[in-house]
């Protein structure tokens, strides 16, 4: 008996030992699987998200005027998997730590997470496009200190490949005295004498 009150003293002075969920505030680990968000400013709609989503949750959709396009995350139908944070590029797609999942049937179909991400026009050709994200141009650029990254991210792929072509081509050799390069050409298919 005196085992018994000895333990019962302890536990009213410590208190108790479970989280007073759903009276109170309870303990969520860091690396919990909650829920799939995306971040709009960083998502570029390559769709690597959608194509690695095992269980089909990501919709990437353009709109009908071309001026942007539309990501859904179906969280009903998220298995939380955790591949499109995995594969994202630039870091768009990530997991929340939010466990707050239940739903009632009739909700089921409102537990999405939708963003319309409108494009810009590219500084140089006026293309409609997806900037990219400044961390990314940021990182992407930093070892060369010619090429101003907040100006580059917002060109077209099209118009940053001749920027880099321009910029390769004054790398070249270009002095007379260097003898040209001859290409020399060789068969290896039989000849008929």
């Amino acid at each position: 008996m005196a085992g018994f009150l000895k333990v019962l003293f302890r536990n009213l002075l410590e208190g108790p030992s479970t989280d007073p969920f759903p009276l109170g505030e309870t303990f969520t680990p860091d690396r919990l699987r909650g829920r799939a968000v995306v971040d709009p400013d960083l998502c570029m709609g390559c769709g690597i998200c959608r194509h690695s989503c095992a269980a089909g949750a990501i919709h990437i959709g353009q709109q009908p005027d071309g001026s942007g396009f539309t990501i859904t995350i179906w969280q009903n139908s998220c298995c939380l998997c955790a591949s499109c944070r995995h594969y994202c590029p630039t870091g768009a797609m990530s997991i929340s730590t939010d466990w707050h999942s239940a739903h009632t049937q009739a909700e089921k179909y409102n537990r999405l997470e939708q963003h319309t991400i409108k494009y810009e026009p590219c500084v140089v050709c006026g293309a409609l496009m997806r900037p990219i994200p400044k961390a990314l141009a940021d990182k992407l650029y930093a070892w060369n200190t010619e090429i101003d990254p907040e100006f580059t991210r917002k060109m077209c792929p099209k118009c940053r490949q001749i920027e880099d072509a321009k910029r390769n081509a004054c790398m070249l050799p270009t002095t007379a005295d260097e003898a040209p390069v001859e290409l020399v050409v060789t068969s290896a298919a039989p000849t008929k004498d």
